[in-house]
């Protein structure tokens, strides 16, 4: 699966006033429209799986604060001025209790559609293993609540969700694009963006943790039983840290995590067959998969990748180009075509200045 990116932002309370509210979702109609009058209602899908075009849509409309807000309230905005009538869009899903609701508005957007039963059911089944992968395969410390799944009227689909990490007081927010899947569990990402590299985080995403997947899923296919002796043999426990004396000190610790031996149960009686079936298995959480791929290092010698993902600081790259130097490329190409959409957009001269020097400001002075 390729994910269209992660943008890290502030973590911020309270909620938007009203009026800019009302306001973004004015503006968000006749932008919206352009794009799938000019280029079609999966191109606004592609758009908004790209980190950095979310991030200048939210600009442009008004809502120009780098906060954890940007996500959910440009994606409630978008919510309501998509019509699947006139756009061949739907967004399902929101902040908190609402993105609970998300299968059942993927549902309802199916009969709108006319989409088939296995359709909706594979709607349904990419929205769940999408926040799965991103709060299970993934542990940097986000946990999630907000996801909003965008669909078009041909079935495709983009992921726009968001965790919180309480500790860093940052929220990361993860782009998806169905169109380019080609797997759940492997290198998921056309990019990540974030302004903070977290150190030991557990990416069983990574091409590198191919090996550790597939040892965690031959335990997984073993009796429970067997990987309940590897946590109870301590004086095995000890003499492996012996002979890996550079072993990070807290995966040393983390072995003590806690595991879902009813969830490893019922895995072993579906005995799944690839590791993103695994991960589908209800009860199959961030701690059981995190002591799978400890016992598949420390036992086996098979190592997950403990890197964090992320490539790009928020949200063109670094002000000051750390860690990572601006993509002034793609910061061109982003700019470029919102100020053409800006322009031949259904909207009083007014309004288009006012969101030309948005894109302007949002840009550096590109625009």
């Amino acid at each position: 699966m390729k994910r269209g990116g992660v943008a890290e932002l502030v973590l911020h309370g309270g909620t938007a006033p009203r009026w800019l509210f009302e306001r973004m979702v004015k503006l968000a109609k006749p932008i919206v429209s352009l794009i799938v009058l000019e280029y079609g209602e999966n191109e606004f899908l592609r758009r908004v799986s790209d980190p950095f075009w979310f991030q200048a849509l939210s600009c442009v409309l008004g809502f120009d604060w780098h906060s954890s807000g940007t996500t959910t309230v440009t994606c409630s905005a978008l919510k309501l001025a998509l019509n699947p009538e006139e756009h061949g869009l739907v967004a399902a899903g929101g902040k908190g209790v609402a993105s609970l609701k998300t299968p059942e508005e993927v549902m309802r957007a199916g009969e709108a559609f006319g989409f088939s039963e296995n359709e909706v059911e594979r709607l349904v089944y990419s929205s769940r293993m999408v926040a799965k992968v991103d709060n299970v395969a993934i542990q940097s410390g986000y946990i999630l609540y907000h996801h909003v799944m965008f669909i078009s009227e041909s079935g495709e689909w983009a992921v726009v969700q968001q965790g919180m990490n309480p500790d860093f007081k940052s929220a990361r927010r993860y782009h998806w694009l169905s169109e380019q899947v080609t797997s759940f569990v492997e290198e998921p990402h056309a990019g990540i963006v974030g302004d903070v590299v977290h150190e030991s985080v557990l990416n069983m995403t990574a091409r590198e943790s191919e090996g550790c997947r597939k040892i965690s899923l031959d335990l997984v296919k073993d009796n429970p039983s067997h990987i309940r002796s590897y946590f109870s043999a301590g004086e095995m426990q000890r003499s492996l840290f012996e002979w890996l004396p550079e072993m990070n000190v807290a995966r040393q610790l983390n072995m003590q995590v806690k595991v879902n031996w009813d969830a490893l149960k019922k895995a072993y009686e579906v005995q799944p067959e690839n590791y993103e079936q695994l991960l589908a298995i209800k009860g199959i959480g961030p701690s059981t998969v995190r002591a799978l791929a400890l016992i598949a290092e420390l036992v086996f010698g098979a190592s997950p990748s403990w890197k964090d993902p992320v490539k790009y600081s928020f949200a063109f790259g670094g002000k000051d180009g750390v860690p990572y130097p601006v993509d002034r490329k793609r910061m061109n190409e982003v700019t470029t075509f919102l100020e053409r959409v800006v322009e031949e957009a259904r909207l009083d001269i007014k309004e288009k200045v006012e969101l030309l020097k948005r894109l302007r400001k949002f840009s550096g002075g590109r625009a």
